[in-house]
C-alpha cells in the first residue's frame, strides 16, 4: 500500500509521503483545522467549564484577596517580636545572637543600660529588602523573642523596606486583649515540645 507513496531519488534514499502537500490557501486552512481542532480539545474545555460552574464549596481556587489560605506555624514570613505573657515586657534581652548569625547582614541592634544597670534594646531594625527568610535568627534566639509570623503581605514602593522594633513588637493594647499566643510562629517551641524533652536523673 505504501508503494504508491514511495519516491526514490538519485542517491538511493527512500521518502514516504503519507500526506499530500496543500496546493492552495484553502487546503492549508483545512489542514490547520484538522490538526488543531480535535475531540481532546473539547474534552479539556468541558472539564474547565464544569469546574468553573461548580458550587463555591467545591471550588479549588482561593478567591484572593477576599480569601487567604491558612499557613502552618512553621511558615517563615515577616518577623515578629514577642512579649512575656506574665508581665508584658519584651522577651529580647539584647544578646545580639540574631545579628551575628544573620547571613544577609540585615539585622541591626543597639543596646543601652538603664538606671538599674540592666541592658535593654534601644533600637532594633530588619532590612526586609535583604532578608532571605532563612529563619536562623529565630532558631538561635535563646528567649524565643523573635519568630516568623504569618504576615506575608508586606509590599512597598521602595526597593529596600525597613521594619523597626515598634513595627514588629506586639502592641501593648492588643497584647492585653490576648492578641499574642505563647507559641506561635517559626522559631518558637511547638505545643508538643515537652514530649520530646528527656528528663535528667536529677528530676526524679
Amino acid at each position: 500500500m505504501l508503494e504508491q507513496f514511495k519516491n526514490r531519488n538519485t542517491n538511493g534514499y527512500i521518502f514516504y509521503n503519507f500526506e499530500k502537500s496543500p496546493k492552495n490557501g484553502w487546503e492549508k486552512f483545512l489542514r490547520v483545522c484538522k490538526r488543531s481542532v480535535k475531540p481532546e480539545l473539547f474534552v479539556g474545555l468541558w472539564i474547565v467549564f464544569r469546574e468553573m460552574v461548580k458550587i463555591k464549596k467545591n471550588c479549588h481556587t482561593t478567591q484572593y484577596p477576599l480569601e487567604k489560605m491558612p499557613f502552618n506555624q512553621r511558615y517563615r514570613a515577616i518577623h515578629r517580636l514577642m512579649r512575656l505573657l506574665e508581665s508584658g515586657n519584651e522577651r529580647c534581652i539584647g544578646c545580639g545572637l540574631c545579628e551575628k548569625i544573620c547571613v544577609s547582614n540585615c539585622i541591626r541592634m543597639d543596646t543601652s543600660v538603664d538606671k538599674n544597670g540592666r541592658k535593654f534594646v534601644s533600637e532594633y531594625s530588619i532590612n526586609f529588602g535583604r532578608c532571605i527568610y532563612c529563619g536562623l535568627c529565630a532558631e538561635v534566639c535563646p528567649e524565643l523573642a523573635i519568630v516568623h509570623g504569618g504576615e506575608y503581605e508586606y509590599a512597598s514602593e521602595q526597593r529596600s523596606l525597613y521594619a523597626l522594633k515598634e513595627d514588629m513588637l506586639t502592641p501593648i493594647d492588643e497584647f492585653r486583649k490576648g492578641a499574642q499566643a505563647e507559641f506561635e510562629g517559626y522559631g518558637s517551641l511547638s505545643p508538643e515540645a515537652d514530649k520530646s524533652v528527656k528528663k535528667t536523673p536529677l528530676t526524679y
